[in-house]
């Protein structure tokens, strides 16, 4: 009898870490290690979809302001550009606060897209998320609004698609009504969600003379709130250099109460008199601007009273992300 030929398994080819595909979870990894995808490739890829990015929309332009469309304001509209020129079929894309139905984003019938930016992400990267989502907007059928899920790991961020040399100017609306081009004609559905989410819109303006910052009327005291873009404890430091001088407010009856963080960067806030309107408080920002400038520069130690002073603003700090 011939003598049987020894038998070896063909050696399975080596891939390189971007080369992996993405499969199941329970499938064998296709780097041919014989483990599980997900106990292999597929572990950094879940970890890089759940790690938290404190900063998502850094680099970008307005980074202060898609921080306060996204926590602060409840209805504004924003063009976007893109790197690379619009599909045919798609005249415009345009972020906004909110859309009906709190969808993640709508294909219009004109085939424009809106883009929503309050809605909750699947993963630590709202940046990758909304990347996601506005590829799929792009692609969406007229009419259409597009659902969330999790974007893949390895899939652009915002970042890669917007043009970094575009201008980012929020547009603040009373209400939602440029939700649909003709409400008269709008669904019940929509008419029902365009009516609950107008009685909720606090009233907000945003300053023009100073960046990222928002006047709001509430029923018992008005507010400023300002996205600032410095390093957190240099901007502790100079406002309570600021407050300890008794120069923080915005005027009589004005008084910064604390601050909050969101998305990596911080936000003071200042309660205003029931009477200040935003016109008012449009020259003392500015005049606060050049004083905050100022405590910035300084490099001296700060006094007692400023410590005291920044440990006040420290215990009264919420982070919101």
């Amino acid at each position: 009898m011939a003598k049987k030929r020894s038998q070896t398994k063909a050696k399975q080819p080596q891939l390189k870490d971007g080369e992996i595909p993405v499969v199941g979870a329970r499938e064998p990894c296709p780097c041919g290690s014989g483990r599980r995808y997900k106990a292999c490739h597929g572990r950094a890829a879940a970890h890089a979809v759940t790690e938290l990015v404190q900063r998502p929309f850094e680099s970008l332009p307005g980074e202060g302001d898609w921080i306060a469309l996204r926590e602060l304001v409840p209805a504004a509209t924003v063009e976007l550009k893109l790197k690379e020129s619009l599909p045919d079929g798609v005249p415009s894309v345009t972020l906004a606060t909110v859309l009906p139905m709190a969808w993640p984003a709508l294909r219009r019938d004109d085939g424009s897209v809106l883009l929503g930016l309050q809605n909750d992400t699947a993963s630590g990267d709202i940046s990758r998320d909304l990347a996601d989502t506005l590829q799929r907007a792009l692609t969406a059928e007229p009419g259409t609004p597009v659902e969330g899920r999790r974007a893949p790991a390895d899939g652009p961020r915002l970042q890669d698609l917007l043009d970094p040399q575009g201008a980012f100017e929020p547009v603040v609306h009373a209400g939602f009504e440029f939700w649909v081009p003709d409400a008269e004609n709008a669904t019940p559905e929509v008419t029902a969600s365009l009516e609950r989410a107008n009685a909720a819109a606090i009233p907000t303006v945003k300053l023009a003379g100073v960046d990222a910052a928002y006047w709001c009327e509430t029923p018992d005291k008005n507010h400023l709130r300002w996205v600032m873009p410095y390093a957190e404890e240099h901007l502790l430091d100079a406002l309570a250099r600021l407050h300890a001088a008794g120069r923080s407010s915005l005027g009589e009856g004005t008084r910064l109460v604390g601050s909050f963080r969101a998305h990596g960067l911080t936000v003071p806030v200042w309660d205003l008199p029931t009477g200040v309107t935003a016109d008012d408080i449009e020259k003392p920002a500015a005049e606060f601007a050049e004083r905050l400038t100022a405590a910035l520069a300084a490099d001296t130690p700060l006094s007692a009273d400023e410590r005291r002073a920044r440990g006040g603003l420290t215990n009264r700090q919420v982070t919101l992300s």
